[in-house]
């Protein structure tokens, strides 16, 4: 999905290439009938089919080689069969932005709510606005699409669940794709967003260091259970000097926690975190370390020895 078929094959056209080859290049291939009849005659386009060098994508969208349609192209083939104001919207933009973890062969575009809507290939979903501001579009998107925080706010609140919606706002933060206050300034404008609540606080807690979603999960069953908060991100020194983040630490208590998620089951990244635990246990710090699953599947566990802990740091609450 991340390579198109002919885009492993293509190289930068030359300098003497015509304007419809650089067309095909910034557009991955994909072109309206529209676009192709500027440079193209009709019966120049039949044959460019019939014989098999181009492809009907859709009604009036073609595709300029015969093989496999990657993510890349099918971004191209929705928006310009959308038509002129359509944009590629939340989980599609983010994608198209750098987002990872959130596969989806769903295309999510963004129309203006007044727009007449075309005929839609297969697979990609429709959703409109009222509310689309210059600052929430990317100027120099290719294909047009939102910009950064518009795009997570939008997927979250298009998300087929709750879970997913947190998940995609943390991500974002983790992968440093938002950040500070973006999706602070989003969501202040958009009265009747869905999910309001959820992904405000989301936001809220990942702006201030709990970026993934297990420390996520772990600020919200602190908060429950009357716990004193954790400073999330604390940055911290290593015996080599090296910058060392921690997932939650209880300074006043000397309590640090570390919420592992799958990557914590590869062996590089595991023996790293013990070198880290290491670290902390010889500087004197109660080192307490989580499963993420553990965090929703068993949290009185999880609290207990977090109070144990706490309390054996000199905490009285």
């Amino acid at each position: 999905m991340g390579s198109s078929w002919a885009g492993l094959r293509r190289a930068v056209p030359g300098d003497d290439a015509d304007e419809l080859t650089w067309l095909l290049f910034r557009q991955e291939d994909v072109i309206s009938l529209a676009q192709a009849r500027k440079h193209l005659t009709s019966k120049a386009i039949r044959h460019r089919v019939a014989t098999g060098r181009w492809r009907q994508a859709h009604r009036a969208v073609l595709v300029a080689h015969n093989g496999p349609i990657a993510a890349a192209q099918l971004r191209w083939i929705a928006v310009l069969a959308a038509g002129p104001t359509a944009l590629l919207g939340g989980l599609t933009a983010a994608q198209a932005g750098g987002l990872r973890g959130f596969p989806d062969r769903v295309v999510h575009l963004l129309l203006p709510a007044a727009r007449r809507r075309a005929p839609l290939p297969t697979g990609v979903r429709a959703h409109r606005t009222s509310h689309l501001p210059d600052r929430d579009v990317l100027p120099l998107g290719q294909p047009p699409r939102t910009a950064a925080a518009r795009s997570i706010v939008d997927a979250a609140q298009w998300a087929l669940n709750d879970g997913q919606a947190r998940a995609v706002v943390a991500a974002a933060f983790q992968q440093r794709l938002v950040g500070g206050d973006d999706l602070h300034e989003v969501i202040d404008r958009m009265p009747r967003l869905r999910r309001r609540q959820l992904i405000l606080t989301t936001a809220t807690d990942a702006a201030g260091g709990a970026h993934s979603l297990g420390e996520l999960d772990l600020l919200g069953l602190v908060r429950r259970a009357g716990l004193p908060e954790p400073t999330r991100q604390q940055v911290r020194r290593d015996a080599a000097g090296r910058r060392r983040y921690l997932d939650a630490y209880f300074e006043e208590w000397r309590v640090h926690v570390e919420v592992d998620g799958g990557q914590h089951l590869d062996p590089a990244h595991a023996w790293a975190d013990m070198r880290r635990q290491n670290d902390l246990w010889v500087e004197g710090d109660r080192v307490l370390r989580f499963p993420s699953w553990a965090l929703r599947a068993d949290p009185e566990a999880v609290v207990t020895q977090l109070r144990a802990a706490l309390h054996a740091g000199g905490w009285r609450g």
